[in-house]
């Protein structure tokens, strides 16, 4: 089983989503920021994560900030951007996301994390 790091500092989405995806069988990581996300992927966690769900405001760095900082180290993680910021799309070009608006239903986050897994995997 592979899991998924959720990044959202809205306890309502990490809570939400977190359900969505355990119930589809995934294992779920928690951070509040971009900078326990980078904590949590520098402790080894890394190798066990299958995609990362982020929102694009968080306190500190930015989703597309934590997003080119991951990109440095790290290519191959699947990232799913779910905001309510259509006009931030832009600031993820060649960052190689999948980009979402909020809001997004249970189905389709559930697509989207196995989609991009399955990609991931080919």
């Amino acid at each position: 089983m592979r899991r998924i790091l959720l990044i959202d500092d809205s306890p309502r989405q990490l809570s939400a989503r977190g359900a969505v995806l355990r119930g589809a069988g995934f294992e779920v990581c928690i951070a509040t920021t971009a900078e326990s996300a980078q904590a949590l992927l520098r402790s080894g966690l890394a190798s066990s994560i299958g995609a990362i769900v982020t929102d694009h405001i968080l306190p500190g760095a930015s989703g597309a900030q934590f997003v080119r900082q991951l990109r440095q180290v790290r290519r191959d993680i699947p990232v799913i951007v779910i905001t309510g910021l259509p006009e931030v799309e832009s600031e993820y070009d060649g960052l190689n996301v999948v980009f979402r608006q909020k809001p997004c239903p249970p189905r389709e986050l559930i697509a989207l994390v196995r989609d991009s897994m399955k990609e991931r995997a080919d």
